[in-house]
């Protein structure tokens, strides 16, 4: 399994970026896929999910502001940001699957800034 996310990058307060994640030896609409974060110092958080069903799930903090979505036909997984504020600075990751446990599968990271 192969997790290729890109679309980090600097951003001002108030801005829009979207990440994508292509994976590969999994097909997105068959799993959870999720999207988390670290910021320096800071545990690895999550973001926001989209299970098999469609079901969304989203941290407080994004709520309102991101939107996760897929295309089972390209098999990617994305993640809108609007809004951006300074605190959403960190490093996103894709991630596959059921956290802790054998089918738990990581992207590389993408590193998003948000200037003041």
């Amino acid at each position: 399994v192969q997790l290729q996310a890109f679309g980090g990058g600097l951003v001002q307060a108030g801005g829009s970026l979207r990440l994508s994640c292509a994976a590969s030896g999994i097909r997105v609409g068959f799993t959870t896929m999720g999207w988390y974060r670290q910021a320096p110092g800071e545990q690895r958080e999550l973001v926001a999910s989209i299970s098999r069903g469609g079901n969304t799930n989203y941290s407080d903090s994004v709520k309102g502001r991101f939107t996760i979505s897929r295309d089972n036909a390209k098999n990617t997984v994305y993640l809108q940001m609007n809004s951006l504020k300074p605190e959403d600075t960190a490093v996103y990751y894709c991630h596959a699957g059921l956290i802790a446990t054998q089918y738990s599968y990581w992207g590389q990271g993408t590193l998003v800034t948000v200037s003041s």
